[in-house]
């Protein structure tokens, strides 16, 4: 605010030399006729706006207004009307979590949120409660309270499809709000899997062999137990995505894989995925599958219709996350030092899986990255 008065004052000065053509599109001759209000925008929130027609009662108006406030020292309560207020929390406490993902901000994990904050502690009863909601801060809030107030009427409601790469459609938003997701692939006789958040930060990585896989007579209750304690591993995410992998039902020496991996595939989604109630089936699914080769090509490991191994690209990314100041994805110094030795040339350790699961976590988010840039504005 004191800028706005600095650059004021130095404007009244001004004019006071310029005449009367100084703030003012007027004749420079003759009789000035009756003046246009006009304002300037106040340089702390660009919304208060200082009248600035009348010379002689400028200064007035500076020294009478008081300095604008944040709009975080304001209660949020008295913000809003009574009336105002009573719509809101009405909302907040009756929606269910499809009617409150349709609310610009809750849409994931915060509609989750407040309905179980309200179901634990009873419903808000005053706006500034809301804020208590994990992942509700204060400027969110009010954003969720406007567009509460005054929804925004969409004449069709755009989907984008990322069929390319992602099973089954998800729309875009959704996967936008995801604070974190859980990268799974399955190999013969191991799965492994990167957590990696929206940050681009690798927060786990590891794999668990099932000693199950592939061994002698197929037995539901085997495959069961493996897959089953791996899942018991996995940390908790918005997403969890499996790799999809190509293998055609024509290559009949192939069959045996491909039963094993889309056993394993079925296994992982009916663990994983939670179980919905009718009334929020608008909810996305959190388990999805990723097509092998859509990774393959986006970093360029694919001849012809195969993909070549990825280990030589996870050690350039592992590499950079110590020598380039922005780094493609970070790792932490724990994992670095833990897998430095996991993707050279004849190694042993059978880092293939490993490998697979990182790349996927990576050209997910780059991906969603691409087909999320908004168009240029004319």
């Amino acid at each position: 605010m004191w800028v706005a008065r600095r650059f004021l004052s130095l404007l009244v000065k001004r004019a006071q030399y310029a005449g009367p053509s100084g703030l003012f599109c007027g004749p420079q001759h003759g009789s000035l006729p009756e003046l246009e209000l006009r304002y300037l925008q106040c340089t702390c929130c660009w919304r208060s706006r200082v009248p600035v027609a009348g010379f002689e009662t400028l200064n007035g108006t500076l020294s009478s207004s008081d300095p604008c406030k944040d709009d975080t020292d304001r209660p949020l309560d008295a913000c809003y009307t009574s009336e105002q207020r009573d719509a809101i929390l009405q909302l907040l406490n009756t929606a269910t979590m499809s009617e409150l993902a349709g609310v610009k901000l809750l849409r994931g994990r915060k509609s989750v949120n407040i309905v179980e904050y309200r179901t634990k502690n009873g419903p808000f009863k005053t706006l500034e409660s809301v804020v208590k909601v994990p992942l509700l801060k204060h400027k969110s809030a009010v954003i969720v309270f406007n567009s509460i107030l005054n929804p925004v009427k969409k004449e069709r409601k755009v989907r984008i499809q990322l069929a390319k790469f992602i099973r089954p459609e998800v729309d875009k938003s959704w996967l936008e709000d995801a604070s974190s997701i859980v990268s799974i692939v399955c190999g013969t006789n191991k799965i492994a899997w990167a957590h990696v958040d929206r940050g681009m930060t690798v927060l786990e990585w590891r794999q668990k062999d099932c000693h199950n896989f592939l061994k002698g007579t197929y037995l539901a209750s085997a495959y069961l137990y493996d897959v089953s304690s791996v899942v018991a591993l996995l940390p908790s995410a918005d997403f969890y995505i499996i790799e999809k992998s190509p293998i055609s039902v024509q290559n009949t020496t192939l069959f045996p894989v491909m039963a094993h991996m889309r056993t394993v595939e079925a296994m992982l989604f009916a663990l994983l995925e939670p179980k919905i109630s009718p009334e929020d089936s608008n909810l996305p699914p959190r388990v999805l599958n990723m097509m092998r080769t859509a990774v393959g090509r986006h970093f360029g490991l694919m001849v012809g219709e195969s993909r070549t191994s990825g280990a030589q690209t996870v050690q350039q990314l592992m590499t950079e996350s110590v020598t380039q100041k922005l780094p493609r994805i970070n790792f932490p110094q724990d994992l670095l030092i833990k897998h430095r030795n996991s993707f050279q040339m004849g190694s042993r350790r059978g880092g293939e899986e490993l490998c697979d699961a990182l790349l996927q976590a990576v050209a997910f988010y780059e991906l969603l990255s691409e087909s999320s840039s908004p168009p240029v504005a004319c």
